[in-house]
């Protein structure tokens, strides 16, 4: 009993006074404009590296046994029909801490750099302003939402994994 009491201390301790939003996919931590990041940078690739390179690696490449996009392929998700906005709706860029304009500002570095040889002619980069309104409705069901979009990708002869 003791075991459980702690547990769900625990988990209300780290859920924080910014609590969480229920998903279908567990809990995500609910955005806070005005949280104080405790990685002070100063360059859009530092973001990255502190924000998204545990998961997805330096290169971006990933892990497919952990269920970790290959971000080297990112720009492959603007060809499809729901691709830009679920870019930036996933949990992982919804719940990172970084401001509007700094998830936009990482997005179109991937875009760039690490992704640039998937990204479609003619896209046009992310501004904080899509990102806020991506965050007003966020995915309520992203395995569901991922799946449409592979079956999209298929069809259309894509790669996004």
């Amino acid at each position: 009993m003791r075991t459980a009491s702690v547990l769900a201390s625990l988990v209300v301790a780290l859920a924080g006074p910014g609590g969480a939003a229920t998903t279908t996919l567990g809990e995500q931590v609910t955005h806070r404009p005005n949280a104080e990041s405790k990685s002070i940078t100063t360059s859009v690739r530092s973001l990255y590296v502190v924000h998204c390179a545990g998961c997805h690696g330096m290169d971006g490449s990933g892990s497919k046994g952990a269920n970790v996009p290959d971000m080297r392929r990112l720009g492959n998700f603007l060809r499809l029909e729901g691709g830009r906005e679920f870019v930036i709706k996933v949990p992982g860029v919804m719940g990172s801490g970084l401001s509007d304009q700094q998830v936009a500002d990482v997005t179109n570095w991937l875009l760039a750099t690490m992704a640039k040889d998937s990204v479609p002619e003619g896209n046009l980069p992310y501004d904080a302003a899509e990102v806020q309104r991506a965050r007003a409705v966020p995915l309520v069901d992203v395995a569901a939402a991922r799946s449409r979009l592979a079956a999209q990708a298929r069809e259309r002869g894509v790669t996004i994994d």
